[in-house]
């Protein structure tokens, strides 16, 4: 993945490894697990601790981690894919916490039936990972397949996330 421009760059210890988070005018464009596929070198990009949208980011992650939050609530630029790619990115927001889909509806849903391997190759250089969940599409049978994060991060994320809903649902019965 290349950038047009420079983003500024943070980094963030998570449960299940360290994350990159890259900014640039006010939103966010990049999350990703350090040495995840298709992960850009970032190394050149300028460091920033005070950078409003990073803070903004690490802090929903956290909270993400910490089962406090299941949707984030940050300005996204994915203008560094492909308008095939971009129409992918946007189709994952739709996929809700706690909820799967597989690589093949996805592409259906899109309108590209037969094109659940092209569905697949823009999920993997999904730039936002965890904020746009690519994690929740499974493979043919619930596979859990292509996760560029590998997959034993990708079966976590899945099994935070189930944790997430019945702790929610166990509060709301509980009142």
């Amino acid at each position: 993945m290349r950038f047009a421009f420079t983003p500024v760059r943070a980094s963030l210890q998570s449960p299940l490894g360290t994350m990159t988070l890259a900014a640039h005018r006010d939103a966010l464009v990049g999350v990703w697990f350090d040495g995840q596929r298709h992960q850009p070198d970032s190394e050149h990009w300028p460091s920033s601790s005070t950078e409003p949208v990073l803070r903004a980011a690490a802090h929903q992650l956290q909270q993400y981690f910490a089962r406090e939050r299941i949707v984030f609530d940050l300005p996204l630029d994915w203008s560094s894919g492909t308008a095939f790619q971009q129409q992918v990115w946007r189709q994952l927001l739709g996929i809700a916490a706690g909820g799967t889909l597989s690589y093949s509806t996805l592409a259906q849903q899109l309108g590209h039936a037969m094109a659940a391997r092209a569905v697949a190759g823009a999920i993997a250089r999904n730039p936002l990972c965890v904020v746009l969940p690519c994690h929740r599409v499974l493979g043919a049978r619930g596979a859990l397949t292509g996760y560029a994060g590998g997959v034993e991060r990708k079966a976590a994320l899945l099994q935070l996330e189930a944790s997430y809903m019945q702790n929610a649902k166990l509060h709301y019965s509980s009142r």
